[in-house]
């Protein structure tokens, strides 16, 4: 990847800018991540206080077992739901702190193959 010092060092040009880009983009995904979690517990939170309480108005074992399952389901839906949206988040949060060093390597490694295919 890197041939000699000036290689590597030319990788770092600006580390400075560099790192205060990613380190702000990351800091915006991780407080989205966190606003997300935060909701989303918020939210079941009250789903499971609202069952509970019409799970203790029930007179009937089968509407209990019912209300139960709907509220199994529903919970196990938001739940996949919400994983599905992590996943994003964390997809981009990942994009947001590689990008520029990731770019700066592909251009290293693309112009080391250019040059050597001129060797030949």
């Amino acid at each position: 990847m890197f041939n000699n010092f000036q290689d590597l060092q030319s990788f770092f040009v600006n580390p400075l800018e560099t790192f205060s880009k990613t380190s702000s983009e990351t800091t915006s995904k991780i407080q989205a991540i966190n606003t997300e979690a935060t909701d989303y517990a918020k939210k079941s939170f009250e789903k499971g206080r609202s069952h509970f309480e019409k799970l203790t108005a029930v007179k009937n074992f089968e509407d209990a077992v019912k209300l139960q399952s709907d509220f199994v389901k529903s919970a196990y839906e938001d739940f996949v739901s919400q994983s599905t949206k992590f996943g994003t988040l964390y997809g981009d949060l990942i994009k947001s702190a590689t990008p520029v060093y990731e770019s700066k390597a592909t251009k290293k490694s693309s112009v080391k193959e250019t040059a050597s295919s001129y060797q030949d």
